[in-house]
């Protein structure tokens, strides 16, 4: 049983790989400072309260599991924060980065599947996006993915380290068992913001409505997380088989506006959402959808949640259940 280290793995998209890599017969470490992820959703798992800029503790965890591979997770991710506060962004997802890969390098562990975004892309040239489009973040949150990656391609050509990067579009929707969700303090995404305000009867801000878009909201590629989830694994997998490293986009190739989501929503809860409208968030596209062909073609991927409105369901499900958050659980 190979043992697997993940970083960030309390974290909402580490904590539904973590359930996948046991599902699948793998043995998961979770390695996780807390700050943004739960506990609660990792429990019976072996886990590490730590960070990655603490250097000793780091290396201890590596070596006392016997580590074989890391998926890695750990990493600010608000598009907002970073260009509010860059040298966080830098320190947190580039710099602490470093010290997990010389911590592998030193201890002989090649193999990472790294969580990285669709935010090294920037502005899309053309749609859908494929891996091959030219990377010119907008924000500083997609400069450090972006780093990260390069950094990596340089250790797989000097032939130090095997890697899968792994270019999300919009993750969404919770664990179709009802177990693990979205809760996240303060919640920037979309669906569970919506979906909160169903709860609750609070408004929904639609931040920005002048793009050259057909509603004049932005346009977001959603994929569910449990898709995410199964793709890790298989990037895993293909790291053991000692197949090459490779970088692949992750979502449904299917652009769905802000208003579009809103209107979903309500038809999944049966619920009024009431709106406002705002100006534009600084470093946000009007219009991110990936291709995925290439990861369906080389690893054989295939999404099994596609639809966006089954993906709110299961994200309606665990809300439901959990109205505050992890805290929560039962209604």
């Amino acid at each position: 049983m190979s043992t697997i280290l993940v970083t960030g793995g309390a974290g909402y998209i580490g904590s539904h790989v973590v359930k996948e890599l046991q599902r699948q017969g793998y043995e998961p470490v979770v390695y996780d400072h807390l700050q943004s992820g739960h506990r609660e959703a990792v429990r019976g798992v072996r886990f590490v309260e730590g960070d990655l800029a603490d250097r000793e503790s780091l290396r201890h965890t590596l070596q006392s599991h016997s580590i074989s591979a890391v998926m890695h997770f750990a990493a600010d991710c608000l598009v907002g924060e970073s260009v509010q506060n860059p040298l966080k962004y830098f320190n947190n997802n580039v710099k602490n980065s470093l010290e997990l890969i010389e911590a592998m390098n030193d201890l002989g562990v090649r193999r990472i599947v790294f969580s990285s975004s669709a935010a090294v892309y920037g502005e899309p040239e053309t749609i859908p996006i494929p891996e091959d489009h030219p990377c010119a973040p907008t924000n500083p949150y997609g400069e450090t993915k972006l780093i990260f990656e390069r950094v990596l391609e340089a250790l797989g050509k000097a032939g130090t380290v095997d890697f899968i990067s792994l270019r999300y579009f919009n993750a969404a929707g919770a664990d179709p068992d009802g177990e693990l969700g979205e809760d996240h303090t303060p919640e920037t995404h979309l669906i569970p913001i919506v979906l909160m305000a169903a709860l609750t009867g609070k408004p929904v801000s639609i931040f920005g409505t002048d793009y050259d878009t057909p509603d004049g909201t932005c346009i977001r590629d959603y994929i569910h997380v449990t898709d995410l989830a199964q793709a890790h694994i298989l990037g895993l997998r293909q790291l053991e088989q000692g197949r090459r490293s490779g970088i692949y986009n992750l979502g449904n190739g299917n652009g769905v506006s802000v208003r579009e989501v809103i209107e979903l929503a309500k038809r999944v809860t049966g619920r009024t959402i009431h709106t406002a409208e705002s100006a534009r968030r600084p470093g946000d596209p009007a219009r991110l959808v990936a291709s995925s062909e290439h990861i369906k073609k080389e690893l054989g991927w295939v999404p099994k949640y596609p639809d966006l409105e089954t993906i709110i369901e299961t994200a309606w499900n665990w809300h439901k259940q959990h109205p505050n958050g992890y805290k929560t659980h039962s209604a």
